[in-house]
């Protein structure tokens, strides 16, 4: 308890005490349909958006305003509508806003911003608002210097740059969830924010505990919505980890935002917009699902000149690797670059198991120097040669001397499927070293 309270400060018990409201507006339950409750009595004093409590004693639940009629409003109870019944109130608690704290960093909290590692937590002194805006394009700046990342691959064919919002585009099992680990302890930043959106509730102790470990955790802030929870709590983790993330970026500070998944984030808004009668119209999704995604990755990106930069990582779970299904085909067009997992690479034993092929950054190559973008063009090169006749070398058809460049790319290939496994703490220039001994055919460490 002392460890936690150590750095709590007045002003922050002040903005504690201020958020109890002494009284609040109440209305009643008059009818429940389709899994949401009309309730009178609001309409004075509520807003799309805003939250309320429904019930009293052990039954109370939360809720959030979905839409606005003359005399009621529309409440989309948080766990669905069993045991409420005719009459029951509604107490209006206010606008839906979180407010981070920097003794936030080290902490696991839920979308509401309260803990969930068994710990006491204060709100910090200011609120912001979950749906906020981007920064003015006018006056963000430009993506900034390249970054280490501890992964071979990311320091030189796929580099991330400060400011830089990547897709992370994967099926089940083949290896993301381990690779966003891989980023989150070796990329630079001064905060790491994870938003962990509908995850299995075991992996959440285990991510912390057995991927992050204590060393990862002093500068990381953990916003987590278990599988379990109601579509509400886990639309709103994204919101609230971003919220996290312009809290550190506005102090100056670069922050590395992790978000696993948008998928599961667009599949909540859609149980949310299917009961307020939002017609389904991209592949079961509704049309408003494009403006979620691409406002939420508005957001993150370069800051103003006065601010830090959010430099993200968006992960995508793409069935049967379906790149075209709807949340792909949406990220790919508001990002600056995505990569690709490969299931026929994970089944292989390669990992991180990256289709180099499929995947761009669009950081280059203002990214890398002129040697280092033909570096980088002749091991795209060789390993798209490889990729076009592998099936006739795999079946014996290959006959060494009839090219000479596919000869090349048949020879140095399994030292360059090696290199993009490749991970440690070496720096950029280390790794771009060894990629040019690797195409030079010489054996790589």
């Amino acid at each position: 308890m002392e460890d936690v309270m150590k750095g709590i400060g007045l002003d922050q018990l002040k903005a504690e005490i201020a958020s109890v409201k002494a009284t609040h507006s109440i209305g009643r339950v008059v009818e429940a349909a389709r899994g949401v409750l009309t309730v009178t009595g609001l309409t004075d004093v509520a807003a799309i958006g805003d939250l309320v409590e429904i019930g009293h004693g052990a039954t109370v639940r939360r809720g959030e305003v979905l839409q606005l009629h003359a005399h009621t409003i529309t409440v989309l109870a948080d766990g669905g509508t069993d045991g409420l019944s005719f009459g029951d109130p509604v107490a209006h608690i206010g606008k839906n806003e979180i407010a981070p704290d920097d003794s936030w960093i080290g902490r696991v909290v839920d979308p509401f911003g309260k803990a969930i590692d068994g710990k006491p937590i204060l709100r910090g002194e200011t609120t912001r608002a979950l749906r906020a805006s981007a920064p003015t394009p006018t006056e963000r700046r430009s993506l900034g210097a390249r970054l280490e990342t501890g992964l071979a691959v990311f320091n030189t064919l796929l580099p991330i740059v400060r400011g830089q919002r990547i897709g992370l585009f994967a099926g089940s099992g083949v290896g993301k969830s381990t690779l966003l680990a891989k980023l989150a302890t070796g990329l630079q930043a001064d905060v790491v924010v994870l938003a962990m959106i509908g995850e299995r509730g075991r992996e959440v102790r285990e991510f912390i505990e057995r991927v992050l470990g204590p060393e990862g955790m002093k500068r990381t802030v953990i916003v987590a919505a278990t599988s379990d929870q109601a579509p509400l709590v886990r639309r709103r983790c994204a919101w609230t980890a971003m919220a996290v993330a312009e809290h550190f970026r506005d102090q100056g500070k670069q922050v590395l935002f992790l978000a696993d998944s948008v998928t599961r984030f667009a599949e909540a808004h859609r149980e949310i917009a299917l009961a307020t009668g939002e017609p389904s119209s991209l592949r079961g999704f509704p049309p408003s699902t494009s403006h979620l995604i691409t406002s939420l990755c508005e957001r993150a990106g370069p800051g103003p000149e006065t601010a830090g930069d959010i430099t993200a990582v968006f992960t995508v779970l793409v069935a049967g690797s379906d790149m075209d299904e709807p949340i792909a085909d949406i990220l790919r067009g508001v990002l600056d670059g995505h990569v690709v997992l490969s299931r026929e690479i994970a089944e292989r034993g390669r990992f991180p198991a990256i289709d180099l092929l499929r995947s761009v950054s669009r950081a280059l190559p203002e990214a890398a120097s002129d040697e280092e973008n033909v570096i980088i063009r002749d091991a795209r090169s060789y390993l798209g040669t490889y990729e076009r006749s592998e099936m006739m070398i795999q079946a014996g058809l290959y006959t060494k001397g009839s090219d000479e460049r596919l000869d090349k790319a048949v020879a140095i290939w399994p030292e360059l499927d090696k290199f993009l496994a490749a991970s440690g703490r070496e720096g950029t220039n280390d790794s771009f070293a060894r990629l040019a001994k690797c195409l030079s055919g010489a054996t790589v460490a």
